[in-house]
């Protein structure tokens, strides 16, 4: 190796430089080709050996598992089933044996016929377990690679053992084989790798021009030239901190004198901090300094890495300019951020005031130090101003200090044209007042408090309009004082782009205002203004309709309906949705209801009836395809008898009524649940109880127990608490309220409290009447008592003429049982039952017929007069007004 060295030696030291590059790239390569080829042919043989050790335990399972192979082995004489098939697939499958054996490793078959029921050389136990083994052995045909898999039965017992195996003499001749092609290749790579550092070396040759390494050696002399010229300063420090070298530039940046070399940098005058740096000799990456009124972004590395001489190298660069311009570049992605940020926090409600308050709250401090926002009157109401509209009502206002007399929120103020504020709502245009002190036009209307302002420190303004779909819905001021610059051009666009971000959620507020807006009138409209007059019950309600952009107006209703008997219908229904269809769907509904009770219908035939409607009302609409269907309406019908103090009741997907016993113990009714109106196919039960003397109904919408925050459980709980002990049914309303319904209600209320009233016997009598005429006189006297009774002789005639009409009639073609009651109400009530469903017909009898009066004249009697039905039969009723002052 040293004669080999020695003999290399005056080719690498060559004089010239490319000579000497050509002869290290031929080692370096020579020996790399040689490592190459040695590794592959290594790689090669390793390949095949893996590959013949995978070929044998594949061929071993396959042969295990072949068909015939265990109930060969169960023959008398194994050998002479397996020998021959063995062969036929060592030499299909190339492999050197296959070797059948029983547990204990007796061959039954070998390419070598005089080893059958010998033993098997090579190691069996694992696979006699049900495992596999794989080893390299020598055996009877030299050294081999093989494989020992198990043949199983069915329940996994091992009745044999199966070897394949390739001898390593077969390996090495298929690993031999590829040495030719690996030589060949490594003599190409050789040839190759020594044409292509040929063409490196002669292309060095060309860049050096041949130069020899002391030509070079000269040509690093000039470098001062270069390193003068470059726009970086360069400072070089030898490792007691003293300068060894300074460029020019380095020279101009930190002023040096002329003997700065070998001086510290301290003594050269640079500035403390950076003389630290370049003393301290550390690493720096463009850490910044103040030199010389410039900064100067300084990188530093030490020059002692690979054995260099002790030290470090700095490099100065002047980035005053480009501070200059990141600081610009600073301020815009501030201003960017700022409108970002007012994207995300100006308009969370659909509100014209709450989104106002939004803007002024977050103009200050971040844009201004105070801001005002005045909107037209009509955009209060959710209307566009007109071009009349001067004054403008100040809706929000946010300052950094509170004593700055500016105008209070609420007030209306009367812009005029001279002022930044009337000229931009005019214009449509902001407006700059750069010096409030020159007091040019924008003192107006109130010169002394406009004094008072500037004295307080406020010397700059921009007026800004408020500018959505082309209206001018008012004016954004905003004001400066803490700041000694005044509003720039700068300024008034960016303030011009936060508004017109505000003003887009201010016109959405104001179109959902006119909205909502529309949507209550309609539903104040369609709801009763005031209840009807009865003595069955004391009633309060109340409603609530959602608070705008939390879902607005909704279709909930309730109404009270006054029934002949003395009796009162309650209802109370909510329709799914909000807007102006849920409440022109409520009104159709509430109207359906009326006109359904005036048939004197149970509740639940009531309510069948309503089902049908909802339903021709979804098929009307859904041909149209102009409006949603209404499915979804539920209702809760009550009807309530004075009289007998029975209520019933039914239900369409409605909640539970709550009933509130004398005692004030509150609990749910068990009314049967039905589908919603609109549905349809199922039907709807009624359920019947009777209420104690001034027990309390409470009918109510889901908006006033569903919460998010809480589980309806909860609020029905909530409900039933808040109810128990009520007192009158005014202050009940205001109690559950006060419970339930937060501050701002996401869905719109309707709650109906009732207590009752019983009529006793000093307003009722009844009278059951035999199926006999003989009876009707009786049944007259009886009446004429009882109105002496109650003082009302001056209408005894009239009722004793309408009963005994309606006895008549009920005698003559009616079925007992026969029942009369008069009820001293409001009105005189005069009721006539009997067993029969057939319904009295009204006909004008002509002059030739002998009866058909009856019916007529009391109909010309009484006021009203109808009939409903019950379940026994009918019942047929009159009423007659009472005298002025007697109301029962």
């Amino acid at each position: 190796m040293a004669g080999f060295l020695g003999r290399l030696r005056p080719v690498v030291t060559a004089r010239p430089v490319a000579h000497q590059v050509f002869a290290l790239q031929v080692v370096i390569v020579l020996v790399l080709v040689l490592a190459a080829a040695a590794a592959l042919v290594l790689q090669a043989r390793a390949d095949t050996e893996r590959e013949a050790r995978n070929r044998a335990l594949a061929v071993a399972r396959t042969f295990a598992q072949a068909p015939g192979v265990r109930m060969a082995l169960a023959a008398e004489d194994p050998s002479v089933v397996l020998q021959p098939r063995a062969e036929a697939a060592r030499k299909a499958s190339e492999v050197d044996f296959i070797v059948v054996m029983t547990t204990e490793g007796v061959r039954y078959t070998h390419p070598d016929p005089a080893q059958i029921g010998r033993h098997y050389i090579g190691s069996i136990g694992p696979a006699a377990q049900g495992g596999t083994v794989r080893e390299t052995v020598t055996g009877t045909l030299g050294p081999s690679t093989r494989a020992v898999v198990p043949v199983t039965d069915p329940d996994g017992t091992v009745v044999g053992l199966v070897s394949a195996g390739i001898t390593l003499e077969r390996v090495s001749e298929t690993a031999n084989h590829q040495v030719p092609l690996l030589l060949g290749a490594t003599g190409a790579a050789l040839g190759l790798s020594v044409l292509g550092t040929g063409l490196v070396s002669r292309r060095l040759r060309q860049q050096t021009h041949g130069l020899e390494p002391a030509e070079m050696t000269r040509m690093y002399e000039h470098h001062d030239a270069v390193l003068h010229a470059v726009r970086e300063g360069v400072l070089i420090v030898d490792g007691h901190a003293r300068l060894v070298l300074a460029n020019d530039e380095a020279r101009r940046l930190l002023d040096l004198p002329p003997d700065a070399e070998g001086r510290t940098a301290a003594a050269a005058g640079v500035d403390p901090e950076l003389a630290r740096l370049l003393s301290e000799g550390r690493r720096a990456t463009d850490e910044v300094y103040v030199a010389r009124g410039r900064l100067l972004a300084v990188s530093q590395r030490p020059t002692d890495r690979n054995g260099g001489p002790s030290g470090a190298v700095a490099t100065l660069r002047d980035t005053t300019e480009l501070q200059a311009l990141e600081g610009r570049a600073d301020v815009a992605r501030q201003r960017l951020r700022l409108l970002y940020d007012a994207g995300l926090r100006i308009g969370s409600r659909l509100d014209v005031v709450h989104t106002s308050r939004e803007l002024a709250d977050f103009a200050v401090p971040r844009f201004a130090d105070f801001a005002a926002v005045e909107l037209a009157e009509p955009v209060l109401r959710g209307e566009e101003p007109s071009e009349g509209d001067t004054g403008l009502r100040r809706v929000a206002f946010r300052g950094v200090r509170d004593d700055v007399p500016f105008l209070p929120v609420g007030e209306l103020i009367p812009f005029t044209p001279a002022t930044p504020q009337g000229a931009g709502f005019r214009s449509g245009r902001p407006v700059l007042e750069a010096d409030m002190t020159s007091f040019s036009g924008w003192q107006e209307p109130d010169p002394e408090r406009a004094r008072k302002v500037v004295e307080a420190g406020i010397h700059s303004m921009i007026a800004v309009p408020l500018r959505a779909r082309g209206v001018v819905l008012g004016v954004v001021t905003f004001w400066r004082s803490r700041k000694p610059e005044p509003f720039e051009d700068d300024d008034v666009a960016l303030g011009e782009e936060l508004v017109a971000r505000a003003a887009v959620s201010i016109d959405n507020a104001r179109r959902y205002t006119r909205e909502h807006t529309m949507a209550a009138t309609l539903q104040r409209s369609l709801l009763p203004r005031a209840l009807p007059e009865q003595n069955a019950l004391d009633v309060a309600h109340r409603y609530r309709p959602a608070q705008a952009g939390r879902g607005g107006v909704g279709g909930d209703w309730f109404d009270v309906i006054p029934l002949p008997g003395a009796r009162v219908a309650l209802v109370v229904g909510d329709v799914v949705g909000h807007g102006l269809h849920a409440a022109a769907t409520m009104g159709r509904l509430r109207t359906a209801v009326h006109n359904f009770s005036t048939l004197d219908l149970p509740p639940d035939e009531l309510l069948w009836h309503m089902d049908e409607l909802v339903t021709r009302i979804d098929q009307d609409e859904s041909e149209e395809g102009e409006a949603a269907p209404v499915t979804g309406a539920t209702c809760l019908y009550v009807i309530y008898d004075p009289s007998t103090r029975w209520c019933t009741l039914a239900r369409a997907g409605h909640l539970q009524p709550v009933v509130v016993d004398p005692d004030g113990r509150a609990g749910f009714v068990d009314v049967p649940a039905g589908p919603p109106l609109g549905l349809g196919g199922l039907p709807f039960e009624t359920a019947a109880l009777r209420l104690a003397p001034g027990s309390s109904l409470a009918l109510y919408t889901d908006g006033l127990v569903e919460d998010r925050h809480r589980d309806i459980d909860e609020g029905l709980e909530l409900l039933r608490r808040s109810l128990e002990g009520a007192g009158a049914p005014e202050e009940t309303c205001d109690t559950v309220l006060r419970a339930l319904l937060p501050e701002r209600p996401r869905d719109d209320v309707a709650l109906l409290v009732a207590r009752t009233r019983t009529l006793d016997g000093a307003h009722t009598a009844a009278w059951d009447v035999p199926s006999d005429p003989s009876a009707v006189g009786g049944v007259r006297s009886a009446v004429t008592r009882t109105m002496a009774g109650w003082g009302l002789e001056e209408e005894s005639f009239v009722t004793e003429l309408i009963i005994s009409e309606l006895v008549t009639n009920a005698v003559r073609h009616a079925s007992p049982p026969i029942r009369v009651r008069l009820i001293r109400d409001r009105a005189l009530i005069c009721e006539v039952s009997d067993g029969s469903s057939t319904s009295p017909h009204l006909r004008r009898a002509t002059t030739t017929d002998e009866g058909g009066r009856g019916l007529f004249l009391v109909a010309g009697f009484a006021e009203r007069w109808g009939t409903r039905y019950t379940a026994n039969g009918k019942v047929i009723w009159t009423e007659q007004p009472l005298p002025a002052g007697d109301g029962g």
